[in-house]
Formats: C-alpha cells, structure tokens, sequence
C-alpha cells in the first residue's frame, strides 16, 4: 500500500519524502496516474540509467516534498532535456529526477528507490519491477537480458 517514505543522498545535504507503493503485485493500492508508467518500479538500459544504476519508481509532483538541499542540487540533461537530473553536488548521488510529460498525466518525479532511508531490505526486494529498452527506445517492452539491470 502507499505510504510516506523518506530519502537521501548519500552525504545527507539533500532529503525529501515521497508519497509511493513499494508493495508487490496484489497488495498494490490503485494507481495514482492512468498508464503503466504507476504500476511498479522500473529499471532501464538506456546510457544514464545503466551508468547511474538508478532505479526509479514514478511519482507525482503532489506527492513529492524536497525537504532540504535545494541549493546543494545539480542539474543535468540530455537527448532532447524533457528529463531533469538531479544530483548532490558534493556526494555526486542521483535521488531523483523530474519532468512534465502529457502522456504521463503532467509534472512527476523519478524516485531512485534506493535512496529511500526508510524502506526495508524486504521492501525493496518484494517490490515489482518493469524492464524497460531504453537503449532501443523501447520503453514498452524489456530487453533481451535484464539480468544485469
């Protein structure tokens, strides 16, 4: 079920909490949005999400705090920049990243789930998980090996 968890960098500069559903498939609460994009966590094979090792669950703006660190904050983009990544510019940790797509029902975050201070170990391995092809720009569908995602 959804619950209220709280996040990190890794040297503390940057906090924030974050409204989200960690629990696997049959105890998930509805969706927030409509579409796959609020069904799961997700793990992606394009070149940052790969490099960075960031897995993310997608979240809503209005249930999304930054609680401290604004100005500790980096920013960086790419491809066509629709994505803002973030990241501590003293630790170098990617928490989270934001954009605003109509498709996906307007302004949201990217929570990189590992930076949750507060979810279990349990939490995180029971939490389901979407493959994505982002290095073929197949969003819909896994690649050919996860394994190593």
């Amino acid at each position: 079920m959804k619950k209220t968890y709280h996040g990190s960098c890794q040297c503390g500069a940057v906090r924030f909490s974050a409204n989200l559903d960690l629990a696997p498939e049959g105890e998930r609460s509805e969706p927030a949005r409509e579409g796959p994009w609020w069904t799961s966590t997700r793990r992606c094979n394009c070149s940052f999400c790969l490099k960075t090792r960031f897995w993310k669950i997608f979240v809503p703006s209005e249930d999304f705090s930054l609680l401290s660190g604004e100005e500790a904050l980096t920013e960086y983009r790419f491809g066509d920049g629709g994505i803002r990544h973030l990241f501590c510019r003293h630790c170098g940790v990617h928490p989270f990243a934001s954009a605003d797509f109509d498709i996906m029902g307007g302004p949201f975050h990217a929570v990189n789930i590992v930076c949750l201070d507060d979810a279990s170990d349990e939490e995180l391995a029971g939490a389901p998980v979407i493959y994505e092809d982002g290095r073929h720009d197949a969003w819909d569908r896994p690649p050919a090996v996860t394994e190593f995602l």
